[in-house]
Order: C-alpha cells, then sequence, then structure tokens
C-alpha cells in the first residue's frame, strides 16, 4: 500500500474529516517546522533551530551535557542581538541564511530538514573547507581564520559555541576541572583540622 492508498482509506475511516490543505500537505511530504528550545531575542525560529543544531553538532551530549542543554544557543542569540553592532547582526543573518540556502541546493531541504548525518556531513564539508582556507598562508589556528577578522560562518559559530559553553555552569564544572578561587571564607578553624599554619 503506498502513502496516496494509506490516505485515502483514513480518509473513508475518518469520514473524509482530513481537509483539503492538510492533504495536500501530507500528500507532498509536508514536515512541520521544528521550535528552537528557547525564546529568541534576535533570531527568527528557524534561525534559531539552525544555530542550536550546529551547536549540538560542535559540541553534542556525551556523559556531560551538550551545547543545547548547557543554553549556548541562548548566549549566542543574546549576544548577537546586545552586542554585535548593525553590520555584524546583518553580516550574520546573512551567513546564516547563505548556509542554509547551501544546504537546500545540496539536499533539496533546509539544513533542518535534513537527516541529522546530512547535517553533520554538510557542516564537516564547510569546516573541513574553512580550516584549509584559513591555512594556505603558513601555520595558524581556527581562531585566526579568515581577514580583517571576518572569519568564515562555520568558524564564527564554533567560536561563539565554545565561548558560550565553557563559561556556561555545565561547561566549566562538568566538562572542565573547577576548583572555586579563592574558595570559601572560614574564619574560625580548630588548629587540629588545619594541622599547620599556612605560609601563603
Amino acid at each position: 500500500m503506498d502513502r496516496r492508498e494509506a490516505i485515502q482509506k483514513a480518509s473513508l475511516i475518518l469520514g473524509y474529516a482530513i481537509t483539503g490543505p492538510t492533504l495536500a500537505g501530507v500528500l507532498s511530504g509536508c514536515k512541520a517546522t521544528p521550535e528552537a528550545g528557547f525564546k529568541s531575542v534576535f533570531f527568527s525560529n528557524e534561525q534559531g533551530v539552525l544555530i542550536e543544531t550546529l551547536a549540538e553538532i560542535i559540541i553534542p551530549k556525551t556523559n556531560t551535557p551538550g551545547a543545547k542543554e548547557a543554553g549556548v544557543p541562548q548566549f549566542i542569540d543574546t549576544l548577537i542581538a546586545n552586542v554585535y553592532s548593525k553590520e555584524q547582526q546583518e553580516k550574520f543573518v546573512a551567513d546564516v541564511v547563505a548556509f542554509d540556502a547551501g544546504a537546500k541546493e545540496t539536499f533539496g531541504v533546509a539544513f533542518v530538514g535534513c537527516t541529522p548525518e546530512e547535517q553533520v556531513q554538510y557542516f564537516e564539508t564547510h569546516y573541513t573547507k574553512a580550516i584549509s582556507e584559513a591555512t594556505e598562508g603558513g601555520p595558524t589556528g581556527w581562531w585566526n581564520a579568515g581577514s580583517g577578522g571576518d572569519k568564515p560562518f562555520v568558524l564564527k559559530v564554533k567560536e561563539l559555541v565554545l565561548v558560550g559553553y565553557f563559561t556556561s555552569e555545565p561547561g566549566a564544572t562538568q566538562a572542565l576541572q573547577y576548583n572555586p578561587v579563592p574558595g570559601p571564607f572560614k574564619g574560625c578553624v580548630p588548629f587540629a583540622e588545619v594541622g599547620k599554619a599556612w605560609a601563603t
């Protein structure tokens, strides 16, 4: 039984309760647009989902929280809304749009509509290209890529994800070792607990 036949039989069972637009959407393979897991200040919902997906590709959840769980997409959204200049904001959005358009050209659907494997493949292709172009002039790191501070989009996103993640509580306390300095103040400690007086 193909999809068309299944829809026709379901319509009979439901007493033709499926409307024309709904039926057209199902037959054309229409998918619901996923919702961003945070309330966006700057990005549209589609852009927010794309940033969320990229963040989770860069730092996925393992035995420590991933970028999404650490609130990195919200951090990126807030930072761009409040810190970037108007020109930087427009450039970043143009880069998001171009990145998404490239996915549509490659896979026939928007980046967020691709399978997780296709998303990783597409990101890695762009990342590898950006790194190879960044190192053409001699040894350098991904953080120095781009001339005049204009890094390729995937490297900008990576930088924002890393900063957002490792300055978040889960990133600082679970992914990294954390020792609060100077630590708690204990004004009166029995000498027996200390053992010796501190020289420093």
